[in-house]
């Protein structure tokens, strides 16, 4: 009985979930909605799914199945978008510079949303939107938190919001960096690491580099996924400390947090990098990543509690928005006196 509820809903929930990724897949392709991102288009389609709840309720079994476990695929997909070689060729330089931001920024923004009361959970997974790679960092990070069947809705609430906040920031720091362009007096590589090291999601750091053309754009992607490929060993970093935290309060020893769908992460860039295979079918994996991703989103934003999302993410976003302008100032620096 419950195998045939349960295939009903998932079914209703694959439906809906992948509508809302195509969609925001095809949206996030138009000129003036690419710095928002299809990932986060998806998100908003599944929270507009709402206001149809007999749809929602016929599909909620499937949807905590899908923001679950589709989650964990799409980011082993995202994989196949790192490129291994192009990053060592970028040199030592970029990658310890991707490593003192997303170390930096991640204990930044941690520690200023605490000392404005944002609860653990809303922090680090803000945090580590703001300091890796925007919504596939907050739901690469997200399964390294564990909580119990009680707290799961307000873990849901919380990648949401986390998602929310850095996609907006994001967006908002797009435009400002285009702006000022003019004003920084850089070269075309020092304007694209600057992009790619301060910006959270990928099609930010793509749109703004873009803007300084090819080189500035070629800078851009690989100081971005500089970041990207540190969000596999963020994740066990992040889960050791979390559960060494939660260990402290409760006295209970836990197993260790191994994210092994990471693994398979980086096992993808591997094979992406190493294996011969034609460039098309390449962009096609990819691209299945973000449909798989969206879908997740998607199934996030269908099982959000809206009054919770109003209420409780403006000291995060004073939070994000505080170590993004200090971000912003350090790699304006850094990529005037490195690059």
């Amino acid at each position: 009985m419950y195998a045939k509820l349960f295939e009903k809903s998932f079914y209703y929930a694959l439906g809906m979930t992948l509508f809302c990724s195509i969609v925001g897949s095809l949206l996030g392709g138009l000129p003036y909605l690419t710095i928002i991102g299809a990932l986060v288009i998806s998100l908003i389609l599944g929270m507009m799914f709402q206001l149809y709840r007999p749809a929602i309720t016929s599909a909620e079994v499937g949807i905590g199945f899908i923001s679950n476990k589709f989650l964990r695929l799409g980011i082993i997909l995202l994989g196949f978008k790192l490129n291994l070689i192009d990053l060592a060729h970028a040199g030592v330089k970029t990658i310890l510079l991707a490593m003192v931001i997303v170390s930096g920024v991640i204990f930044l923004t941690y520690n200023i949303a605490r000392k404005l009361g944002v609860s653990k959970q809303l922090a680090i997974l803000t945090a580590s939107g703001t300091g890796i790679c925007g919504a596939a960092a907050v739901m690469g990070i997200s399964p390294q938190i564990k909580v119990s069947k009680e707290e799961e809705t307000a873990k849901h609430n919380d990648e949401v919001l986390a998602v929310a906040i850095v996609a907006i920031l994001g967006t908002v720091f797009t435009l400002i960096e285009i702006a000022i362009k003019p004003l920084l007096h850089m070269s075309p590589t020092q304007f694209g690491v600057m992009a790619g090291g301060s910006l959270h999601e990928i099609a930010h750091a793509i749109a703004t580099g873009g803007a300084g053309g090819p080189v500035s754009l070629s800078a851009a992607i690989i100081t971005k996924l500089s970041r990207v490929l540190l969000l596999a060993p963020a994740a066990l970093v992040i889960g050791i400390w979390y559960q060494h935290q939660d260990q402290s309060t409760s006295g209970e020893k836990g197993k260790l947090p191994i994210p092994w769908f990471m693994a398979g992460f980086l096992l993808a860039s591997i094979i992406g990098t190493f294996v011969p295979m034609p460039s098309s079918v390449l962009t096609w994996l990819v691209k299945l990543a973000y449909i798989v991703l969206g879908m997740a989103m998607a199934a996030l934003g269908m099982s959000v509690n809206f009054k919770v999302f109003l209420s409780s993410g403006k000291k995060a976003v004073v939070a994000a928005l505080t170590s993004s302008v200090i971000l912003l100032v350090f790699t304006i620096i850094a990529s005037k006196a490195f690059f």
